[in-house]
């Protein structure tokens, strides 16, 4: 990886957590697009994943009484069903269609966290096994599981004390299970590095930017920056067919 990429990948990093640190919400649905356009479809989203799971591991810690335990389950067992299903896909498309495929789960996912916020898109407990497959499939496949729950969570009206360790319990098991399927990203030490750097750099910066950041105006941030990311995949995905 040269440096302006390793750069790049940095800089993704640092901003998806940013966004997750200043919204709560953001840090797959911002850096998952960007890290797929540096290192390529399988490794970008694995790449995510981990992170991702690291992350969820780290607020976890902190707030995990409050979890809803119950709910992590209904919304993880159907998205450990159909993980299989997703890292057949994975493994199957070649590097155009697989991206095309990426940055289009993307962008629906910003328009399900868009829509989400003000409407019941998922009512009903049993939404929850529709929510967690659907999430199963988007995590594994693009690295974008988190706006699923979001959007089943508003459908039940958690209050934000509960959804934070709800969301992260959930996502880290959709996380682990997923790198478990595809394998751990064959990346150098010193991506690693960076990556986890930038991941720490960030969550120190998003303590600072969410004292300034009203909540609307960090979801249009984290909106306009994700679809940028989504459009940025399915562009390259097409020069590649």
């Amino acid at each position: 990886m040269s440096g302006l990429e390793t750069g790049l990948l940095a800089a993704a990093v640092l901003l998806g957590a940013l966004t997750q640190r200043a919204t709560g919400l953001g840090f797959a649905l911002v850096a998952a697009p960007f890290l797929v356009l540096v290192t390529g479809p399988a490794v970008g989203v694995s790449l995510s994943n981990a992170l991702s799971a690291s992350l969820c591991a780290l607020v976890l810690a902190r707030t995990w009484r409050r979890a809803l335990w119950r709910e992590v389950a209904l919304l993880a067992v159907p998205a450990l069903l159909v993980i299989p299903l997703g890292v057949l896909v994975v493994r199957t498309l070649p590097d155009g269609p697989l991206l095309v495929a990426v940055g289009t789960l993307s962008i629906a996912a910003v328009l399900v966290v868009a829509v989400g916020r003000r409407r019941e898109l998922l009512p009903g407990r049993r939404s929850a096994l529709l929510a967690g497959a659907l999430s199963g499939f988007m995590n594994v496949t693009a690295g974008v599981g988190g706006p699923m729950v979001s959007a089943y969570a508003v459908s039940r009206r958690w209050p934000l004390p509960v959804f934070i360790p709800t969301a992260q319990a959930t996502l880290l098991t959709v996380n682990v299970a997923s790198l478990l399927g595809k394998g751990v990203p064959s990346l150098g030490a010193a991506v690693w590095a960076v990556s986890g750097c930038a991941l720490v750099a960030g969550l120190v910066a998003g303590e600072a930017v969410s004292r300034r950041l009203d909540a609307a105006r960090g979801l249009r941030l984290v909106i306009a920056v994700a679809l940028a990311g989504g459009v940025a995949a399915v562009v390259r995905g097409l020069a590649e067919l």
